[in-house]
């Protein structure tokens, strides 16, 4: 018998150290030239002879990211108000964008007490603060970019739909994933039939354990009452991507996942309620918010801290001794499941194994896409087919499209992405332009709704739409 090394042994059956199948794309990419992803760019865009004027509603992380793109891009898009209550970030949005002290405004409703000034309305302010400032800018002839969730209520999403149809504006959803070339190359692959029929999907999404613990732990999101579940507050991108990529509705859905590791019989002795309390586990502790916000730097946009890096470490150590982000993770008040397993059935036949993870390393997406004559699988750094007819495989590399790199465009490209579509729909009062509908946005919101049900009743539920 043909002796087979161990490296060859894990790549015949799919596997790796990291564990299952679809896992392996580094244990394949060997001596492979990968290609550059072809951007195509819509012929349907034209040069702006003005920019779309934008009032943003909540200046924190989203509100910036869209800030940035009108920064960078200056000729598409200006920001020309904001409604900001925390008056650090107001300021510090004002000042980045020029903004007329007469159009900043510390609450959304302000802004629609006075008359319409702009093309159209960002709204990046809590979940639950999404369908008020949503039905009345529509009201006001606004056109409008919702950042996902549309709503934590099924009945709001129809509502704003509604108003949206009513009031004929342009309304886009944020589901930034379908604006990257990676998720881009997986829907052009799939839709050309080139390698037959899809049979069945497998997709992970790793939100990685420092950003579980910021977000969804100690962040905004962590009680699900006060946001969204989780399956939609962080995945249901994911379910709109894979929507997307498969191009029929979804059947059916099974739901499993549960809050295990971030409860306060796992704190570790000698814990205390804050890291900054004297904690005797707290330098190898990986959740430790020193760590990750002091040392590491991570998200402290959030702490709203000085720019000056002299100052910083002070700055945030004196925030982690009051708010919520220097808390222990084993003590919080936090309900949101930290693992969450979906299996789906789609309309022709497909099934969809679909996995959010808190407790990887990575943060991004990897997804395993089989069909009757080849495979294809990526994790958004690289994708790769195999043929089973010809055993040809081909690899790409999932760049960034060229403009945005250098930018600080998030989620592989795909923020500025989404904000370019937008601002091309608007300009050219043109809503088959957008890519990310809100009638499509709304049917992934029903799978996160039925997922749901389907979690917390232990039981199959029927997806209809």
């Amino acid at each position: 018998m043909e002796n087979i090394s161990r490296r060859n042994l894990l790549k015949t059956f799919g596997l790796t150290a990291g564990g299952l199948s679809f896992f392996y794309i580094d244990a394949l990419a060997e001596d492979i030239n990968d290609q550059e992803i072809e951007i195509h760019y819509d012929d349907r865009y034209v040069s702006l002879e003005k920019p779309v004027t934008a009032i943003v509603l909540g200046a924190g992380n989203r509100g910036n990211v869209y800030g940035r793109f009108a920064l960078a891009f200056p000729n598409e898009l200006d920001m020309v108000g904001v409604a900001e209550p925390i008056e650090f970030r107001n300021e510090k949005f004002t000042k980045a964008h020029n903004i007329e002290e007469k159009n900043r405004f510390k609450t959304w409703e302000d802004v629609f007490k006075v008359p319409k000034f702009a093309d159209a309305i960002i709204i990046s302010t809590p979940d639950r603060l999404h369908y008020g400032p949503a039905m009345k800018a529509l009201a006001m002839g606004y056109h409008v970019l919702l950042e996902k969730p549309i709503s934590p209520s099924m009945q709001e999403c129809l509502e704003i739909l509604a108003m949206a149809k009513k009031t004929k504006s342009i309304i886009a959803v944020c589901h930034v994933l379908r604006y990257t070339p990676y998720f881009r190359k997986l829907k052009e692959i799939t839709d050309s039939g080139k390698f037959g029929k899809l049979i069945s999907v497998n997709h992970l999404e790793g939100v990685e354990y420092a950003h579980m613990a910021h977000s969804y732990v100690r962040g905004n999101w962590h009680v699900e009452k006060d946001t969204n579940p989780i399956i939609l507050a962080k995945s249901c991108h994911d379910l709109d991507i894979l929507r997307w990529i498969i191009g029929k509705p979804c059947k059916s859905i099974s739901a499993h996942g549960s809050l295990t590791w971030f409860k306060r019989e796992n704190a570790p002795e000698g814990s205390t309620d804050r890291c900054t309390d004297g904690c005797k586990v707290e330098a190898e502790c990986p959740f430790s918010a020193i760590r990750i916000y002091q040392k590491e730097k991570q998200r402290i946009n959030v702490l709203d801290v000085t720019d000056d890096k002299s100052k910083q470490d002070a700055e945030i150590y004196e925030k982690l001794k009051t708010s919520q982000y220097g808390r222990c993770v084993y003590r919080m008040d936090n309900d949101q499941p930290d693992h969450y397993t979906t299996s789906m059935e789609f309309e022709g036949g497909t099934t969809v194994s679909f996995a959010m993870e808190a407790f990887t390393s990575f943060e991004h997406r990897k997804t395993r896409l089989m069909f009757s004559h080849g495979e294809v699988w990526g994790d958004m750094n690289q994708i790769q087919t195999y043929d089973f007819r010809t055993k040809e495989t081909t690899s790409w590399k999932a760049n960034e499209q060229p403009e945005y790199k250098n930018q600080a465009s998030g989620h592989g490209g795909g923020d500025y992405g989404l904000a370019r579509n937008f601002v091309q729909a608007v300009a050219q009062n043109k809503p088959e332009l957008l890519t990310s509908t809100i009638e499509a946005s709304i049917e992934s919101h029903v799978m996160g709704f039925m997922s749901e049900k389907s979690r917390l009743g232990k039981k199959m539920v029927e997806v209809r739409i």
